[in-house]
């Protein structure tokens, strides 16, 4: 059985739900927006499409029948712009809003659709336990791509749902990876000319690589904000919010 390969030329990077309004909430979430935007720096070095999705943006003009009343209450606003998603031009592939809890919806179905050649997508962002987990298993569902977690690169409200949501999303089939080793696996071969742009890169992200990652999977040091919201006041994707 050959290895699983990462080609940029076959790869599409999701960002999923990194939103400013969610940072009180989120275990090391500056940690998650420093991955995030180490892993648009290499979709740009590596001119890799990303697609990007916010949970519950705005607040809608009507509420849906079967939408909970909390979650069209609270509007979450847009993606962390610290996150620099806005340079990558013609590279984002969109920013879709939405209230399912995995990205595969039909509007990012359809922009995958329109492009056949794809064979991996790479995942970063959160809650990891909740819509990062549903999105890796829509992915596996559909059969067409395989799904690469970016480790150091999701969290969740409360830190001990990481690792079993990694556990499990290994055990489903997904590969689980590091920034650094998945960016290594893109790159492939160190005689290829854009190989000094990508060491350079490795370099200056070295230090926050080893911050970020031991914040996130070691806890070292746990990194939330002393004001941080209780999962009942912000959480789960803007559906557990406080009481009216």
């Amino acid at each position: 059985m050959a290895p699983p390969k990462l080609d940029p030329a076959s790869t599409v990077f999701f960002l999923c739900d990194v939103q400013t309004k969610f940072k009180p909430a989120i275990y090391g979430y500056e940690h998650v927006v420093a991955t995030a935007r180490k892993m648009i720096r290499l979709a740009k070095l590596m001119n890799i499409p990303v697609i990007c999705t916010t949970q519950n943006s705005k607040v809608m003009s009507a509420k849906p029948s079967k939408l909970p009343l909390s979650l069209y209450r609270k509007a979450l606003g847009p993606t962390d712009p610290a996150i620099e998603a806005d340079t990558l031009g013609p590279l984002l592939l969109g920013t879709f809003d939405k209230t399912l809890f995995s990205m595969m919806t039909p509007e990012v179905k359809a922009v995958l659709d329109a492009r056949p050649g794809l064979e991996s997508i790479v995942i970063f962002g959160i809650e990891s336990h909740i819509c990062v987990q549903q999105t890796v298993l829509a992915i596996l569902y559909d059969g067409r791509y395989t799904p690469h977690v970016i480790a150091d690169g999701v969290s969740s409200c409360n830190s001990f749902e990481i690792n079993i949501a990694l556990d499990r999303l290994r055990t489903e089939g997904a590969r689980i990876g590091t920034s650094e080793s998945v960016a290594f696996q893109l790159m492939r071969d160190a005689s290829l000319p854009t190989f000094k742009a990508f060491s350079r890169f490795v370099k200056e992200e070295k230090e926050g690589t080893k911050v970020n990652g031991e914040a996130l999977l070691q806890h070292i040091p746990a990194s939330r904000s002393p004001n941080a919201s209780s999962p009942s006041e912000i959480g789960s994707g803007g559906v557990v919010v406080a009481k009216y």
